[in-house]
């Protein structure tokens, strides 16, 4: 049964622990959490070495960055089909044991491509085909990765440690594009596939090994009831703050964040590079999304405005970068998007797990993946579209204007309900 939306009027409300001011690396003093970043260091390396290395990849064998897009799309369309059904799986399973299998997973996917690049028997269409099976592993992974969070440590502590594991992520991004970009230039694109699948073994170890599972935050798992999707989406629906942030992360996530498509354009075509300009963009991002993160862990509770805001600069930050006159310009202008990108992401997401009741933390979750990364199939291949035959510009202005108008769209809906509140009072005491 949901609970009555009463019980959490305010987006700052969370029933898990009350508003409590905590160091920027205050998560780090819980030594399951410690574990848990080293692993996903590794992994993360990984999987940014391989974005990169699959994005030049289909660029080299098409020449066309609207079959990059396609590429990203197929990665997404699994978590569009069975995102939430992802999350359902995590609030009813251990979700350790659910990370055990979809690290495995992601590994047998990079070794593939490894092995089909290396021995020249690579194609576009097997690319595509494997693009597919890793999205339905993420569609797993993913929600149950994101409310994991909340198991490893206490409740006070996870807004900081969603903060600081998007820190970690984006530090990654450091080194995995410079890695990818060294290999493909060295000894070629499959390496940087086999390298990913190694990096799979960090997370692995430090899951089934070093994690103390007695120390656990365990969420009773669910039983298996009908309806309980549903039940998810009225909980929601319950939260206006809530559902509002998931809107603007859909479009956030449809729009924004299709850099493999424009990055890719905006180096080889725009500013005549190649495989290292497109790294040093994503290391570019990445100082910013780290810094944007770090940011983020530093607050004790947030408003929906401050996400509105954050999504407004970001928009626009990208809608400037699309115009930039030239490449120093454009990587400063980069910077910014990484430091907004980040502080976005991260607070929306530590906020929307903070503000349901953790019963419904993995299907919520899941919702959350489902419109953040599944609406990739229908963005990409639009974004890589008015990339190829409009122009590179118009493809990334798009993804900065798009998610600008929805920002601003919904701060004037939000601002005029206490207007029309008062209008129908006004109406019904006249």
């Amino acid at each position: 049964m949901t609970p009555p939306a009463a019980a959490e009027t305010s987006p700052d409300a969370t029933p898990d622990a009350p508003p409590t001011r905590t160091g920027t690396f205050a998560a780090l003093s819980v030594p399951n959490f410690r574990t848990y970043v080293a692993g996903q260091a590794f992994a993360n390396t990984g999987v940014w070495m391989q974005n990169i290395a699959l994005d030049w990849l289909v660029l080299e064998l098409t020449g066309s960055p609207a079959a990059v897009g396609i590429a990203m799309a197929l990665q997404f369309l699994p978590i569009l089909l069975f995102g939430m059904h992802g999350g359902m799986v995590a609030d009813r399973y251990p979700k350790r044991n659910i990370l055990l299998v979809t690290q495995l997973c992601s590994a047998s996917v990079a070794t593939t491509l490894a092995v089909l690049t290396l021995t020249g028997r690579i194609t576009v269409g097997a690319v595509y085909a494997l693009a597919v099976v890793g999205g339905l592993v993420v569609a797993l992974d993913n929600p149950t990765r994101q409310s994991f969070v909340g198991e490893v440590v206490p409740a006070p502590l996870v807004r900081n440690a969603i903060a600081l594991n998007a820190a970690t992520f984006q530090t990654t991004r450091l080194v995995g594009p410079a890695v990818a970009s060294l290999l493909i230039g060295t000894v070629g694109t499959g390496w940087a596939f086999a390298a990913n699948a190694l990096c799979y073994l960090g997370p692995t170890v430090a899951l089934a090994f070093f994690l103390r599972t007695s120390e656990l935050v365990r969420t009773p798992p669910l039983p298996r009831e009908k309806g309980q999707l549903r039940s998810a989406l009225r909980h929601v629906a319950a939260r206006p703050h809530v559902a509002w942030t998931i809107v603007l992360v859909g479009v956030f996530g449809t729009f924004g964040l299709n850099f493999p498509v424009v990055l890719t354009a905006m180096a080889s075509e725009t500013f005549g590079g190649d495989a290292s300009t497109y790294g040093m963009f994503n290391v570019v991002l990445a100082v910013g999304s780290v810094t944007g993160a770090l940011v983020a862990g530093g607050r004790s509770s947030t408003r929906l405005r401050t996400i509105l805001v954050l999504g407004a600069a970001f928009g626009l930050a990208q809608a400037a970068a699309a115009f930039a006159p030239n490449l120093g310009v454009f990587v400063a202008v980069l910077l910014v998007m990484g430091v907004t990108n980040l502080a976005f992401q991260a607070i929306a997401n530590s906020s929307v797990q903070l503000w349901v009741d953790r019963a419904y933390r993995g299907r919520v979750m899941g919702l959350y993946v489902l419109v953040f990364m599944g609406g990739t199939p229908l963005g990409g291949p639009l974004v890589g579209w008015v990339t190829e035959h409009v122009g590179v510009r118009a493809g990334m202005a798009l993804c900065g204007l798009v998610p600008l108008a929805c920002a601003l769209a919904v701060a004037a809906v939000l601002a005029s309900r206490p207007v029309l509140a008062r209008r129908r009072e006004a109406l019904l005491t006249a």
